[in-house]
């Protein structure tokens, strides 16, 4: 059974907290107070901060788990699940960039309220993904079948099977194959009538207006909600949503809860600044929906086979980082080209 980082080192765990705390409060506080219009220079300066902090903190596990009973093999095992776990969370985020911009697009969100909306989207995920990566972690644990045919009083197999990771890897795999290019097509949505904008609905009268920042206005005496409220509540249901690909993925590369979260919470925590670093040059990377299936499939065939052959996790980083570079040198080199109308 893997170390597991909550029982080993808690003050690594208080060290995440207290940083991602410190960092939404400027965020919100001090630096995003009044709603304004992101630049794409403030964008990028707040891209590099999310990557540098996720990056130092994958030195710190490096840094702590070297001075522990399994060394540097241990160490440099940590590091590059953390590493993996990361950038395939970063990776599949691109995918929420692309319903983003719909979504915004669709109600009508003025600029300056843009970034509001993804604060509050991203204060839901850091509940949801502890969630499904705690409950995930506890589920894959009871799942293996040699203890659970033991039980039964049945011979168990040479090969330990989990029957959860087999049936996330088989959904990946076909996750993949389906999702094949299918950034080449805008679909359009009814994003009035998804589960969030329904809910929303259904507590509140909403009205037609937005009313500067504010969640709530009131209405010919009325306490009502705003759309902007509607919108954030369908950005919080497109992120479940988007965790039913991402969350499995990252189970192939650790079972560590705490490593699988704090990389995900990293990832997701930059995804507002790549949002509106990348909002007007989304086109320039029409190859990476292709590497982002061949992604999912990978992890799902990881999965399938764990059992029988072993992939490392410095192994898994290099595939999918390779992976990603080729999509975006691809999308550089292969630009798309629009018909003119």
């Amino acid at each position: 059974m893997e170390q597991n980082i909550l029982q080993l080192h808690p003050g690594l765990v208080w060290g995440f907290a207290v940083t991602v705390f410190v960092m939404l409060l400027l965020d919100l506080g001090i630096f995003h107070k009044k709603s304004h219009v992101v630049t794409s220079k403030e964008a990028l300066t707040w891209s590099l901060v999310w990557i540098s902090l996720a990056m130092v903190f994958s030195g710190v596990v490096l840094w702590v788990f070297s001075h522990d009973s399994g060394g540097s093999t241990v160490a440099i095992e940590k590091f590059t699940q953390f590493q993996t776990a990361y950038w395939i969370e970063k990776a599949l985020s691109v995918d929420n960039l692309f319903v983003f911009i719909l979504v915004f697009s669709y109600f009508k969100v003025p600029r300056e309220l843009h970034h509001r909306v993804l604060f509050w989207g991203i204060l839901g995920a850091l509940v949801f993904r502890a969630i499904f990566i705690f409950a995930g972690v506890g589920l894959i644990n009871v799942t293996y079948l040699n203890p659970i045919l033991e039980l039964l009083g049945a011979k168990p197999l040479a090969w330990n099977i989990n029957l959860v990771l087999t049936i996330f890897g088989i959904f990946l795999v076909y996750a993949g194959v389906k999702s094949w290019g299918k950034g080449d097509e805008e679909e359009e949505s009814d994003f009035s009538n998804s589960a969030g904008a329904k809910l929303v609905r259904r507590l509140y009268k909403v009205s037609d207006h937005y009313d500067g920042g504010k969640f709530f206005t009131v209405k010919n005496g009325i306490k009502v909600a705003t759309p902007l409220l509607v919108v954030v509540a369908v950005i919080e249901f497109t992120d479940v949503l988007f965790a039913v690909d991402s969350i499995p993925a990252i189970f192939a590369i650790s079972k560590d809860p705490f490593i699988l979260y704090t990389s995900n919470i990293f990832a997701i925590l930059g995804l507002r600044s790549l949002y509106f670093l990348l909002s007007n040059f989304i086109h320039m990377f029409s190859k990476l929906p292709y590497g982002l299936s061949i992604i999912l499939s990978f992890i799902g065939l990881k999965m399938i086979i764990s059992p029988w052959v072993h992939i490392s996790s410095p192994v898994s980083l290099g595939v999918v980082v390779g992976i990603l570079i080729i999509s975006v040198v691809a999308s550089l080199m292969f630009p798309e080209r629009k018909e003119a109308v």
